[in-house]
């Protein structure tokens, strides 16, 4: 009984906090003339990759390294299917065009190159593994990526005199102040609330006796999404399309090239049976949304969203089953 109280009670952590990094980020947005875009690719998008840090941290500490790999692959792979899957069923998404030409190409780039890691050490013969070398070089790639949005944000402030002016306003300073407080309320009830409800529905799968596998694939990479899901879903009902996108595209981003190199770092990780699969899977979900977005007009309608649902749900199952 207690451990599905402290479940639900995580969950519901999840839905007030996504609720309050979603507000907050937006008050940031609104009150600096900031894209929403670049706000859910940065702020949003780390604050919803902290229950995967904290996780994969905690696993490579333990030497759980298997686990700490396949969930991200897994949590990478839950966020375009599922996430952006339901998002876009709940209200059709539309997009900056931006996202089409910039970020899901990084998103591509960080993911073949993880692909490209994971097979180098198989092909030469040994097991597969993350090593240290290969974190220095995706920690290299967030660098570019930081760089990049750094660029992004300076290109949209205003002229630097007005923009002085402004920032001397009490009511801006006000306003700014209290997005902040949301935002940071936001992430600690994500992380806390993703922590809760990552422990206690393990502990619930096994009182259950659910296998090892469903624990690992629908336990742990899709609880550790849990925040983006909630994030995205509150993003997609108040028509915050960019918020929804950036968090799901930032938050995958993030979590390759900052959460598994530091992990790496902290451990060389081994890669499970099927993370190669997983890692290809979410590569071709991340590349058929180009196409998808460009004949559809920067679109991503409820017909496309339940496809990629769908296709989660079928891939899911048979990775389970297989």
């Amino acid at each position: 009984m207690t451990t599905v109280l402290l479940l639900l009670a995580g969950l519901t952590m999840l839905l007030v906090g996504g609720a309050s990094l979603v507000r907050g980020a937006s008050g940031i947005a609104e009150a600096h003339g900031i894209s929403p875009l670049v706000v859910g690719l940065t702020v949003v998008a780390f604050g919803t990759s902290a229950p995967e840090l904290v996780v994969n941290v905690l696993g490579a500490i333990d030497g759980e390294t298997d686990i700490a790999f396949g969930n991200i692959a897994g949590s990478n792979l839950a966020n375009l299917g599922l996430v952006l899957g339901t998002a876009a069923l709940i209200a059709p998404i539309a997009i900056e065009g931006q996202i089409i030409r910039r970020e899901l190409p990084l998103l591509l780039l960080a993911t073949t190159a993880l692909l490209i890691m994971t097979l180098d050490s198989q092909l030469k013969g040994f097991d597969p593994v993350l090593d240290r070398s290969d974190g220095l070089v995706l920690l290299l790639l967030f660098g570019i990526f930081v760089y990049i949005m750094i660029m992004d944000f300076f290109r949209q402030v205003e002229d630097p005199l007005l923009a002085t002016i402004a920032s001397m306003s009490p009511q801006l300073e006000t306003k700014t102040s209290r997005a902040w407080m949301f935002i940071l309320a936001g992430i600690f009830l994500l992380g806390l609330g993703g922590e809760l409800a990552i422990t206690h529905g393990v502990k619930l799968a096994g009182i259950l006796n659910v296998s090892t596998t469903i624990i690992g694939m629908a336990v742990i990479a899709i609880g550790t999404s849990l925040p983006e899901f909630v994030t995205s879903i509150i993003a997609a009902m108040r028509k915050e399309a960019d918020l929804c996108v950036g968090n799901v595209i930032g938050s995958n981003i993030f979590n390759i090239l900052l959460v598994l190199p530091i992990s790496s770092l902290v451990y060389p990780l081994s890669i499970p049976e099927h993370g190669t699969t997983d890692i290809i899977a979410t590569l071709l979900f991340a590349a058929v949304l180009i196409p998808v977005f460009i004949m559809r007009r920067q679109i991503m309608s409820r017909t496309v969203g339940g496809g990629f649902l769908g296709a989660y749900l079928l891939y899911m199952y048979l990775r389970i089953t297989g």
